[in-house]
């Protein structure tokens, strides 16, 4: 009846408004049943239980065999790790496999056998279950003691394929790739000329004493094109070029043209290409974005406009406002922007809204999002408005501010004395006594501003809950002390009493005092500038953060399997000319046993640009014998991480922070409130609006939509 088929169009604009909040695609089926379900599968429950099951798989690698359940890394010292028996970790995984079983069935469903051909992420989705479960029936059939397990390397398909900003971010990287792919061949070339190069200048000669460069560096292609890799990071400059320049001071020609071809213009030129393509592709994809959410609203529209009570003499489709608050109220988004849309129809003369006016209402989820803080306490007290002027004011931050650096300079000048003193000969009554009086003024100076502002309005502020918390903390470890060993005296130097050292007591207070030293931040406009960029690169980019998990789990498992075992104990090695240096011996101790310590040579080879634990792997796998074709591994992990994605990341530094340089002078600096974007509002500005034909030509395309016009 009219009934049952006001509530389908009611329910069918909930979902699709839901879906433009959220940037989901509209082409899924819309039966009532079908909507149901929907709202179930992207229920917080049902989604936060996805989310659990693909953490839950990804840490079985952490407990599996070999397991790194140890609290050293060190092979000599730690304790033999418990291995989980046959079956248990399985049992786990089995059931991880069946959750998704059952979401990419009810995705499959949803959006339709003909969309179902066209997603090739569910085909990859269902690929990647189909080899998992195999080879999780072979790991049973062998009672878990096979050495290979590709299910292992396939998790993170799991973590990439529930994201959809993550596949954006990697359909655009991919995009990318044949203009950086020029770039990484020019590179190439470059590398292989120099290469030929290295090998006529360096060539062996009659004079032994002469061919250390040879012997070295240039024995043969492999080695020389290692070196020049190599030296293409800057890792072994100069070591590589110091015989050769002790020979003759002329070969350095050699490497300096070697570096400034290579890492001046060529590197340089391949984070220019990469932040002007990768730029056009996010645009695009941000651009797509927004066309779905204008799809989603237009299509809630076009079913509210089928209601019954909808007036049919009206000459265009119009909705009513009663219609579009009943879909408010049980639609999930931000209380902001419902509250802001409310208000806004409730303020209309007219009761009915057209496409236009409808597709204006949600355009507050445009909107930055707004933080007010609370206003400050209103006293009738005449002392109290001047205590209130005096310790509300600005000057009154910038004099704590002054307190912290003079507490910052004296720990400095206290650290500076005691530097070279044995801890027998240390006094620590002027460390104490200082540390007790700033203290004090930071707890006076907290209570004297959350009298001034109220209590609200204080923790409304990020650098005052900062200041704050850290100021609590010193007091208690202050305190803490006190009661343990006593008033600071001179010859304050009691003996261990209690789980800290009264040393280790001061150097902990020393830390958060030092770590307190950051309030000044917000104070100094430049400085936040750059510090506001990283922080909303850190909370806007998690799909650059997920793809980074993503390459870092596969590489470390690829390396486990690959590596494991292949670098003994020094005991048992024969060396192989000299005995291995420091370096090669912190490898030994630190290689791919285990998955803790295999992304701890990957997140080390990260810290350091790749360099030098590619050249100390390459080199300890060389002496080894184990395998020159090892080389590959690390030189891909160079390339990914390094040479790509860390120039991924600057590029979107650079667009985020260029992106808020322009906007500073066009905003008014108000500091009762704060702005907080998204990735999809930092290009806002520039953004083209679908026509009217661009949207209806897409609603009639929807498989499963059938529309009265």
């Amino acid at each position: 009846g009219a009934g049952a088929d006001n509530d389908l169009y009611i329910n069918q604009a909930i979902v699709f408004i839901e879906d433009a909040i959220q940037y989901r695609s509209i082409n899924h089926r819309v039966d009532s049943k079908s909507l149901w379900l929907y709202r179930w599968y992207y229920s917080r429950t049902c989604q936060w239980i996805l989310s659990l099951t693909i953490t839950v798989i990804l840490a079985l690698a952490f407990i599996e065999e070999p397991s790194s359940l140890t609290v050293t890394s060190d092979v000599r010292y730690r304790l033999p790790a418990w291995n989980p028996p046959c079956g248990l970790t399985e049992s786990i995984e089995l059931l991880c496999f069946l959750v998704f079983v059952v979401d990419v069935s009810v995705k499959s469903y949803l959006i339709g056998w003909k969309e179902f051909w066209k997603n090739k992420w569910l085909m990859a989705y269902i690929l990647t279950l189909i080899v998992s479960l195999t080879d999780w029936i072979v790991s049973l059939s062998f009672f878990c003691k096979e050495s290979v397990r590709i299910r292992r390397i396939l998790r993170p398909f799991f973590l990439l394929q529930n994201s959809s900003m993550m596949k954006k971010t990697l359909k655009s990287i991919n995009s990318t790739l044949p203009e950086m792919a020029s770039v990484v061949l020019l590179l190439a070339v470059h590398l292989s000329l120099f290469t030929m190069f290295a090998m006529l200048l360096f060539a062996r000669t009659k004079d032994n004493q002469q061919d250390k460069e040879w012997v070295v560096y240039f024995r043969n292609l492999p080695d020389s094109l290692t070196s020049l890799l190599v030296l293409l990071t800057t890792a072994n400059n100069p070591d590589v070029m110091i015989p050769a320049y002790s020979k003759n001071r002329a070969y350095s020609i050699f490497f300096i043209l070697f570096t400034v071809l290579g890492n001046l213009f060529l590197m340089n030129l391949l984070t220019a290409i990469i932040y002007n393509q990768f730029r056009g592709y996010l645009l695009k994809s941000v651009q797509s974005s927004l066309f779905r959410r204008r799809l989603g609203i237009r299509a809630a529209f076009e079913v509210l406009s089928s209601l019954k009570e909808t007036p049919a003499s009206a000459q265009q489709s119009c909705v009513s406002v009663g219609a579009l608050l009943q879909v408010l109220q049980k639609t999930e988004m931000d209380s902001r922007c419902k509250q802001a849309i409310m208000r806004s129809l409730k303020m209309r003369s007219c009761d009915q809204l057209s496409a236009a006016q409808f597709q204006k209402l949600f355009e507050e989820l445009d909107k930055d999002a707004i933080k007010q803080h609370p206003p400050s306490p209103e006293y009738q007290s005449h002392f109290m408005q001047k205590m209130q002027f005096a310790f509300g004011h600005p000057y009154f931050g910038y004099l704590g501010n002054v307190v912290a650096l003079a507490n910052i300079i004296s720990i400095c000048v206290v650290l500076v004395m005691d530097a070279d003193k044995q801890p027998s000969e240390r006094d620590d009554f002027f460390l104490g006594a200082i540390n007790c009086f700033f203290i004090l003024y930071y707890l006076l100076e907290m209570l004297l501003k959350i009298l001034a502002m109220g209590l609200r309005r204080y923790l409304s502020y990020p650098s005052n809950r900062f200041d704050g918390l850290l100021t609590v903390i010193l007091l208690i470890l202050e305190i803490a002390t006190f009661s343990v060993y006593g008033f600071p005296h001179p010859g304050w130097r009691p003996e261990f009493m209690g789980l800290l050292s009264l040393w280790d007591m001061v150097r902990l207070v020393n830390m958060l005092i030092v770590f307190r030293f950051l309030r000044i931040i917000p104070n100094m406009k430049f400085m936040a500038l750059v510090v506001t960029t990283l922080l909303d690169l850190v909370k806007n980019l998690r799909a650059f953060a997920g793809i980074l998990v993503v390459v870092f789990y596969a590489f470390a498992i690829t390396g486990i399997m690959l590596f494991k075992g292949a670098v003994v104990p020094l005991g048992n090695t024969r060396y192989v000319g000299n005995k291995p240096s420091a370096s090669v011996f912190s490898l030994w101790v630190n290689n791919f046993f285990i998955i803790f310590q295999g992304k701890k040579v990957i997140s080390w080879c990260s810290a350091h640009f790749q360099a030098e634990v590619i050249y100390c792997l390459l080199y300890v796998l060389s002496v080894h014998l184990i395998c020159r074709w090892a080389k590959i591994y690390f030189v891909a992990w160079w390339l990914i991480s390094s040479v790509i994605w860390v120039n991924l990341f600057v590029a979107l530094l650079l667009e985020n922070f260029i992106h808020k340089w322009d906007r500073r002078c066009q905003r008014e600096s108000l500091s009762d409130i704060e702005y907080q974007r998204t990735v999809e509002l930092m290009f806002r500005d520039v953004l083209e609006e679908p026509t009217e034909e661009e949207l209806m030509e897409k609603l009639h395309q929807h498989p499963h939509l059938q529309l009265c016009r």
